[in-house]
């Protein structure tokens, strides 16, 4: 009997905290994510532990959570929940160095907070990785970028633990990378993981919320171990939703949808 396992990843905040409706939001965001078949998703930047009450409260079906706890919430912002019991859950900072001097200090003091949370699937001998770098406010993705020093250190880190166990990984978030840079290659390259989307995913940020003159790039991803195979990819969230306070995006960023063969242990 083959083993199937589906994800999703979305970042959930995205947009300006004040006068972005953010309880109305995550509360939309709960309830669709709970009528539909989804295993386990991965969320980004859920910052507040009372932004976490509101997707509790509407994913009843999701009873099973990991999150590092902070002072204020969830660390890293980062939330995985499941339909599927968990035997564990790391949470590890990704690096961040004062050497990168060049970058704006509230890039650098965001930097403290990047991590990633690791989960394993009781039953499914997989982990998933949940996983959200510092953003490239600059949008260029080019080696001799500002911020390319850190980001690599950041996705080598990823990259040293996806390969320090041998059970299969399956790695979701916000990367803040586009997959043009040099960086989303040699992370591929170093991890042994490919993408669910096979490098056709298409921009998974609503243009309306960029600056003048930037282009939008995928920059949110699902990679997966070479002995996971997908069935097929979706995408969430793409379009507005009617909410009380007026048709708005539910987030900046659009989510991904994965379905996934895992192999026999």
């Amino acid at each position: 009997m083959t083993r199937r396992l589906t994800v999703a990843t979305l970042n959930v905040r995205g947009l300006p905290l004040k006068g972005s409706s953010i309880a109305e939001r995550f509360a939309a965001i709960a309830a669709e994510l709970d009528i539909g078949d989804i295993d386990l998703v991965c969320l980004q930047e859920v910052f507040g532990y009372h932004h976490l009450a509101h997707l509790r409260k509407r994913m009843p079906s999701f009873p099973h959570i990991a999150y590092r706890p902070s002072l204020i919430g969830p660390a890293g912002g980062l939330v995985t929940l499941s339909r599927l019991r968990l035997a564990g859950a790391t949470y590890a900072r990704l690096p961040w160095s004062s050497r990168h001097s060049g970058m704006p200090v509230r890039s650098r003091l965001n930097a403290r907070h990047s991590g990633m949370l690791s989960v394993r699937l009781a039953d499914r001998g997989v982990r998933v990785l949940n996983i959200h770098p510092t953003a490239n406010t600059d949008g260029d993705w080019s080696e001799q970028n500002r911020f390319h020093e850190m980001q690599r250190d950041q996705f080598s880190a990823l990259a040293q633990a996806v390969t320090a166990e041998n059970s299969p990984a399956v790695v979701c978030g916000d990367f803040n990378v586009s997959q043009a840079s040099t960086l989303h290659r040699e992370l591929q390259q170093r991890s042994g993981l490919r993408d669910a989307f096979d490098g056709r995913c298409p921009p998974t940020f609503h243009p309306e919320y960029l600056a003048p003159g930037n282009k939008p790039h995928c920059i949110d991803f699902i990679l997966v171990a070479e002995t996971i195979g997908v069935d097929e990819t979706d995408l969430l969230f793409t379009d507005r939703r009617v909410l009380p306070s007026g048709p708005t995006y539910l987030s900046d960023h659009i989510g991904l949808l994965a379905r996934l063969q895992l192999p026999d242990r």
